[in-house]
């Protein structure tokens, strides 16, 4: 049964208090009270950057906070009121000087950049920017009732809409044509809007923000209304300017309501989350238990940043001061969740605790009960420690991205999960909040694949963590092994050496607003693509990396737009050229689909650490560089944990390229003089250099000297500065290194004779790729397909291998004389896997030599086969065989057991009608079961339906595939259905996935039994 008890005993109080809260006339249970319409303007009265318009017993106000920002307030009966007070809207500096004037129809209400007009009969406004570009017009005046008040606008032609907060499988495209609700619902899965925010900004430069605590709902039709449930209306509007008005919306709605904070460096790093005293599903321990967790984030060489130690309902905690000492020796933070309140913080804090979760209880009758929660934590960390406020909420509003991580609540591990997260996060950052996230595979449910594909994308976002001790599995990164363990170290430290880049951005987002996570539209708002579903499943991580996560159980990735501009694939150096849509991209378990804009200049910190704490002030900086045209990048810097950042001690470092816009020519890297100071700060420190030029240059100099050439990356490594040409690296990366320069002068790196990324001659490179669907059996040679196609030039002595795992065999391929400008040519490469290889996909890497445009060149890519396991030769249990492939709905699939609830293993006996059976297979919708039999077996037999153990609902239907075949699909099968029984001619089938799926949106009891399931085999 899909259920949350932690998620109920939260809610049941809350949510009862919410409905006492906003019930009441107007509800579902009374009639719709009637409408009132401002009328006609009965009176003006001006007073410096205040203007009254009265319209019978109406009266509405207007306010100039800024140039460009001013509030419109309305009070149906002359009387003013405002509930929010002094909790979002933060003090603003003098108001802008204003200027009047009577048109006869109107009044216009002016600044130096916006123009408010107020039309008379009946009172309706419209805003102008100084030039005379319209940003909105009312299409009737504002209007209410007892229960909301309503505005409505005007929708432009192809005018967009993004904001509302966090909206969950929404938000990074466009609204328009939708209806978004803003306020608590306590939905945490795709449709729902915790962390909402009542603002919204449109295409055309403008954006709203309703200063209240009541639900919002913003429908943005033809016309657009949007209602706020009040008989009030209090908004403030935003006027962008130039190219970037969107952003400039973002920055002058978060100089109203605040920037977002500045985090420590560790809440950067991942977190780990559990209830390490009196676990009711884990058993007895103790609070310093969480070190012997700690301890598997060290021995498995993996980054953590922080721990809360009692998130579980009922958890307390003992040994503090030992618990926050013992993780900080391990280089990490104490946290802990607040269910019980804040009164016992100053303790805590002293005690060393640095974070601070904040539980659902706190919305309490409203948002302002959350709003003040989250100040209240991250002010009480920073009242009692030098530390600064680092608190996480489930339930936030305006004003909250100033002080913690919005965070989307309990959720299963699914890939359904994954893909209805993509959108939410980079969609949040268009409401100011610049940390958002989930947890790593959910806090229920889960799998293997999941948590890694999951992992792979997140470590793009600023933030996120692990929550345990809900799953079947433990959610730490290293609990599900071999190759996971791997893959998800990787990851974790890839997200480590981008931090100089991540916190640069966050320093960044204090200043403008604007968060690491971006929908496309937010950087290309011209292109039309970006704000359609055409690019809702990505995402850009800065302005520099594109992300586009894999959400489905496959090794291909559909769909990944790419805007205008150069893009290069991050693992292949493969040139791109948008905009364009990918198809098929090749995408085995490790490979994350990411993409880097040409022109980027990325600061990094080299590879292999664990922790922040493992850098000291002397360390190498090194920076990974696309060189086309100018371009810039600033580092920020400080000592990543005090707030001693506010009070100036940071400082900026410059780094400026130039190359050519295309093909060859010298590449200049100028590093400025680091300003500021700061405790730690390094006097002196080498630098290293990726520059991806795809051609090696004659001559590498820094300032005016050359350095010397290493013929290999053993000499270079050894050495201790010198520049080394890779052509097998990502179609060929200048790497250099320097000795310690003094951070205080500014240097100068000159690559002579190289070329802008892409090469001297742009296309000239040639790809590799491999056909989909690919099968090995272990233990037996066959033969592996790689597709070569030469650029626009010829290429010569082309040599294709393959890096397979550890202990499987390659015999290369023959060497290609001579592959035509633009032709492919297949090739087949003897591949022995090992006799004890795992089942299921494994990774390979092609590789082709070869000499093009006088030039030798390297091209590789990435690509999975499967290693299948030896097939049934004499008839078998389904649930005796290996399964290739097993995602299920909720908890894992139970071999001869029931589906049970979440844990493996919590199943029982299967039950159909009444009738038990000791084999088969209980799943949970939506479910797959994916078996091979190699075309051994001729029929399939099973009884099929939910289990007894559901007492009677669910809905579901069960499927048998095979080869890409729909060959049976039962009827719908609900709790009180009989017993459907299965016979299935499996002749000649190869792959065959058993599924189960949801019939009516409700996944709750769709407990599935394929009771009895057998294979005819011989």
């Amino acid at each position: 049964m899909q259920s949350s008890m932690r998620m109920r005993a939260a809610l049941g109080g809350a949510v009862l208090s919410l409905l006492a809260v906003f019930a009441g006339p107007g509800t579902a249970q009374s009639a719709e009270p009637a409408d009132s319409t401002v009328g006609d303007v009965t009176g003006f009265t001006a007073d410096g950057p205040v203007y009254r318009l009265t319209a019978g017993a109406a009266e509405a106000r207007v306010s100039f906070v800024t140039d460009e920002t001013f509030r419109i307030e309305l009070a149906p009966d002359g009387k003013y009121t405002d509930p929010t007070g002094q909790d979002i809207v933060l003090p603003q500096g003098a108001p802008p000087t204003t200027r009047w004037t009577d048109r006869g129809d109107r009044y216009e209400l002016s600044t130096d950049r916006v123009t408010l007009r107020a039309y008379k009969s009946p009172l309706r406004f419209a805003a102008y920017r100084a030039d005379g570009t319209a940003l909105w017009s009312e299409t009737k005046g504002l209007t209410w009732n007892q229960d909301r008040t309503v505005q409505t606008l005007a929708r432009g032609a192809t005018e967009q809409f993004y904001g509302a907060g966090m909206q969950n499988g929404r938000g990074n495209t466009s609204h328009r044509g939708k209806t978004v609700e803003v306020g608590v619902d306590y939905n945490w899965n795709d449709g729902g809007h915790p962390n909402s925010v009542p603002f919204y900004l449109s295409s055309a430069g403008y954006g709203v923000f309703r200063n209240t605590y009541a639900p919002n709902t913003y429908a943005f039709g033809e016309p657009v209304t949007t209602s706020a449930r009040e008989r009030r209306f209090d908004a403030y509007y935003f006027a962008g300017e130039g190219a970037d008005a969107v952003k400039d919306v973002i920055g002058q709605y978060t100089n109203l309501t605040g920037k977002p904070f500045m985090p420590p460096v560790y809440g950067l790093e991942i977190g780990d989350a559990d209830c390490y005293l009196h676990n009711a599903n884990r058993g007895e321990r103790r609070t310093l238990d969480a070190l012997k967790v700690a301890d598997g984030y060290v021995q498995n060489d993996m980054p953590n940043g922080w721990m809360l130690v009692n998130d579980g309902y009922g958890c307390g905690y003992e040994n503090l001061g030992e618990a926050a000492t013992g993780l900080q020796q391990r280089g990490m933070q104490l946290g802990l969740w607040t269910e019980d309140g804040l009164d016992k913080l100053a303790d805590q804090v002293k005690a060393g605790q640095r974070v601070a979760k904040l539980d659902v209880a706190w919305v309490g009758a409203g948002y302002k009960f959350a709003l003040d929660g989250c100040k209240a934590a991250h002010a009480g960390i920073e009242a009692n420690s030098d530390a600064r406020g680092f608190t996480w909420a489930p339930e936030s509003w305006s004003g909250a991205q100033r002080c913690g991580v919005q965070w989307s609540g309990d959720q299963s591990g699914t890939w359904e999960y994954i893909r209805w997260q993509i959108p939410t996060y980079a969609g949040a950052s268009m409401s100011g909040l610049a940390y958002t996230t989930g947890d790593v595979d959910g806090i229920f449910g889960g799998s293997a694949k999941t948590y890694t594909r999951d992992l792979q994308w997140k470590t793009f976002l600023p933030v996120t963590m692990t929550m345990d001790g809900w799953a079947a599995n433990d959610k730490q990164p290293f609990r599900y092994g071999e190759p996971y363990t791997t893959i998800n170290r990787s990851y974790l430290k890839l997200h480590e050496s981008l931090l100089p880049y991540i916190y640069s951005h966050a320093h960044e987002a204090t200043k403008t607003g604007v968060g690491l996570a971006r929908p496309l539209v937010l950087e290309y708002p011209d292109d039309p693509k970006a704000a359609t579903d055409t690019a809702k499943y990505e995402f850009l991580s800065g302005e520099d990396f594109l992300v586009a996560p894999v959400y489905k159980d496959d090794v291909r990735r559909d769909g990944i737009y790419l805007p205008k501009g150069t893009w290069i694939d991050y693992w292949s150096g493969r040139v791109h050229e948008g905009p364009q849509t990918l198809d098929g991209y090749s995408a085995p378990l490790d490979t994350l689909p990411l993409f880097v804009r040409a022109g980027a200049t990325v600061p990094m910190w080299p590879g292999g650490i664990r922790s922040y704490t493992d850098r000291t002030p002397g360390s190498q900086l090194a920076w990974d560089v696309y060189p086309q045209g100018n371009s810039s990048f600033t580092l920020y810097e400080d000592d990543g944990v005090t707030r001693a950042h506010k009070a100036g001690r940071y400082a900026t470092q410059r780094a400026d390229v130039t190359a050519p816009a295309r093909g060859a020519g010298d590449v200049t890297v100028r590093i400025g003089a680091s300003q500021g100071a700061y405790t730690g700060k390094a006097a002196s420190r080498p630098y290293a250099f990726t520059v991806h030029t795809g051609d090696a240059p004659t001559k590498v100099a820094l300032e005016g000297t050359a350095l010397p050439r290493h013929t290999s990356r053993a000499a270079f490594e050894a050495a201790t500065q010198g520049w080394w040409y890779d052509a097998a690296d990502r179609g060929g990366v200048v790497r250099v290194k320097t000795a310690a320069l003094r951070t205080d002068r500014p240097f100068e790196l000159t690559l002579t004779d190289t070329a802008a990324v892409g090469g001297a001659v742009p296309g000239a490179a040639a790809t590799v790729s491999a056909p989909a669907g690919q099968e090995l059996g272990a233990g037996v040679p066959g033969t592996v397909s790689v597709d070569v196609t030469a650029g626009d030039r010829d290429a010569t002595g082309v040599a294709v291998g393959l890096t397979a795992p550890e202990g499987w065999k390659v015999t290369p391929a023959a060497r290609i004389d001579r592959l035509p400008a633009g032709t492919t040519r297949r090739v087949q490469v003897t591949v022995t896997p090992p006799p004890g290889a795992r089942p299921g996909e494994s990774t390979l890497t092609a590789s082709a030599g070869y000499r093009a445009a006088s030039l030798d060149r390297v091209a590789i890519q990435r690509f999975a086969v499967g290693v299948m396991p030896e097939p049934p030769t004499a008839d078998a249990w389904a649930s005796d065989l290996v399964w290739l492939r097993s995602t299920n709905g909720w908890g894992p699939p139970e071999r001869d057991r029931s589906n049970g609830e979440s844990a493996a293993g919590d199943g029982r006996t299967l039950t159909l009608a009444g009738k038990t059976y000791d084999k088969g297979i209980g799943a949970h919708a939506d479910s797959d079961i994916e078996v091979y039999l190699g075309g051994r077996c001729t029929r399939l037999t099973a009884d099929v339906g939910i289990d007894d153990e559901i007492n009677g609902y669910g809905e579901v239907a069960f499927s048998v595939e095979a080869d890409g075949k729909v060959l049976w699909t039962s009827p719908k099968v609900t709790g009180a259905s009989a017993t459907v029984p299965v016979d299935v001619d499996l002749t000649g089938a190869r792959h065959v996935h058993l599924r189960i799926t949801d019939t009516n949106g409700s996944k709750s009891g769709d407990h599935g039994d394929w009771a009895a399931a057998r294979f005819a085999c011989g």
